[in-house]
């Protein structure tokens, strides 16, 4: 994502940008982390969600928190997962409107479509 050069690399350039896009996501995490714990809790996770635009079900939060999340018995997500999370949900939306032309929420796809869409921006 820093590496300008496809080299492998970062240089110093590419460096400072990743430290600047790093402090933004710590801003962005502490912002939500509401009773400071270092980690986002299920609600702490729903309210993040619904103020970056996303509707998403109490179930789906639920689904990624319980994936996301180390092991507890109160699971939370933390700052590295919390990007990973987002990044993924940014990218993923992001072809789903490619394909939503309409706005209308909803696209047919077919199950390759749907494969290739995933793939390219996942891996």
């Amino acid at each position: 994502m820093f590496d300008r050069s496809r080299s492998g690399r970062i240089d110093v350039h590419g460096f400072a940008a990743l430290l600047r896009f790093i402090q933004q996501w710590r801003s962005l995490f502490q912002q939500y982390d509401r009773d400071q714990s270092g980690s986002i809790s299920f609600s702490e996770l729903q309210q993040a969600f619904s103020q970056m635009g996303y509707s998403l079900s109490p179930q789906f939060s639920q689904l990624l928190l319980s994936r996301y999340a180390q092991g507890s018995s109160n699971p939370s997500i933390q700052l590295d997962r919390f990007i990973h999370i987002c990044m993924q949900l940014q990218s993923l939306t992001e072809a789903f409107r490619e394909k939503d032309t309409g706005l209308v929420g909803n696209v047919r796809l077919g199950y390759e479509d749907f494969l290739t869409m995933v793939m390219t921006r996942m891996l």
